[in-house]
């Protein structure tokens, strides 16, 4: 069970962890909402201020308590603090006047969290949203998951807390049943998902409507997940959506350009914009190894010799198994971009990829870049022997390597 939660809850930390080169479209919190609004799902009303902090934008908006919420999208937003010594990224106020007053000290300024990076985020944006006297909290979320191949639904009763602890310490109160992409969600799970979320009343049939629209959601968008949390049950009788966090797989960008075109990337590393603009995938490290590969599994055996021969690798830059030469050339400029790169290690088995074009490629971008530090090069599979030869002839200083652990020596060793 708890891989399922830790891929829900604590998705992008997964991916660090495991590796996986995929780019996931994480929207912000007003982002999340306004599509849940789209397909009729429950959510607070709310307006969204930016920098104009303009007074009008809450001119109709009448509420008896107001929610004010930074929006970036680390969590932990209501306990951080922000560059300028204000306190708290959440606060809740009845008095119009003072939503401006708050929305003033946090736009523009950075907010720290405990999942932001020590310097915080910027905010740009703040939302203002109708507060709701919740009663009880739940927790609901659809998921992409490859231990059932295909979607699934996890619901607990024990919403608005860490969702990995209820499932490590109460695993009874974790129900995970997985959804037929021929059937669909049918009524009877609806049912029984409502019943375990401990939903009375008519708040029974409220719940299996806002389920069955959260998979009508999940299936229209492309979405590889929808996490609610909490699923809220209000002393007004409502079943809403407070909190959402929806992530969506960019094989499907072409379908969903509308959603796409949300993406805010000034959260994200420019390197990782940047790649993923060439069709590549890059994830940043903390050592001073810059690795070129192709696929997530030789990334990951690339990553584990380097510690092993008492290296670090600073990230690595997957090219994918279509990857032309001019892919491999801004491929090896973002890895040098990165001023604690202090050699390059390529370990490229070609089973798709033709090892030639990757010799091409190494040979163009190192006349290119008029590159300066270290470089090993591993090449195996397709046309490998051409691929040396060309590497041979390039009358560059290029270390080439007979196998995965001489590569990883050797890019270790030219540090010194």
């Amino acid at each position: 069970m708890l891989p399922i939660i830790r891929n829900c809850a604590s998705r992008a930390l997964y991916q660090k962890v495991s590796s996986v080169p995929v780019r996931y479209l994480n929207l912000l919190e007003y982002q999340s909402k306004d599509l849940l609004q789209k397909y009729a799902v429950s959510v607070q009303e709310f307006k969204v201020l930016d920098e104009k902090i303009d007074s009008a934008v809450l001119k109709e908006f009448e509420c008896p308590e107001y929610v004010v919420k930074a929006q970036i999208l680390a969590g932990g937003r209501g306990k951080g603090h922000f560059d300028n010594g204000f306190k708290g990224g959440v606060h809740i106020t009845k008095k119009k006047d003072e939503v401006l007053d708050l929305t003033k000290k946090m736009i523009g300024h950075r907010l720290i969290t405990k999942q932001t990076p020590k310097d915080g985020i910027q905010v740009n944006k703040v939302m203002v949203a109708r507060s709701v006297n919740i009663i009880r909290e739940t927790y609901i979320c659809i998921l992409m998951d490859r231990e059932h191949n295909g979607p699934v639904l996890i619901a607990s009763p024990a919403g608005g807390v860490d969702i990995e602890a209820v499932a490590e310490q109460t695993p009874e109160k974790i129900l995970t049943i997985p959804i037929s992409i021929d059937k669909g969600l049918t009524r009877e799970q609806s049912l029984k998902i409502a019943e375990f979320l401990e939903f009375k009343g008519q708040l029974v049939e409220k719940c299996v409507k806002e389920v069955e629209k959260l998979w009508d959601l999940f299936k229209n968008v492309d979405a590889v997940q929808i996490e609610i949390n909490p699923l809220a049950e209000t002393d007004a009788g409502e079943v809403i959506s407070v909190d959402a966090k929806l992530n969506f797989d960019d094989n499907a960008q072409f379908r969903q350009k509308e959603i796409f075109e949300m993406e805010d990337t000034s959260e994200s590393d420019p390197r990782e914009v940047e790649a993923a603009a060439h069709n590549l995938n890059y994830v940043a490290m903390d050592g001073n190894i810059g690795c070129l590969v192709n696929g997530a599994g030789l990334a990951m055996a690339t990553m584990d010799i380097i510690k092993l021969n008492g290296g670090s690798p600073a990230n690595f830059l997957d090219v994918g198994g279509g990857v032309k030469e001019n892919q491999v050339l801004q491929a090896f400029r973002i890895l040098s971009s990165d001023p604690n790169v202090k050699a390059i290690m390529v370990n490229v088995f070609g089973g798709i990829v033709n090892c030639a074009t990757i010799a091409n490629g190494i040979v163009a971008a190192s006349k290119a870049l008029d590159l300066n530090v270290p470089l090993v090069v591993r090449l195996e599979g397709t046309n490998v022997d051409e691929a040396r030869n060309i590497l041979k002839n390039s009358g560059l200083p290029i270390k080439t390597a007979t196998d995965l652990d001489d590569a990883a020596q050797k890019a270790v060793q030219a540090l010194s």
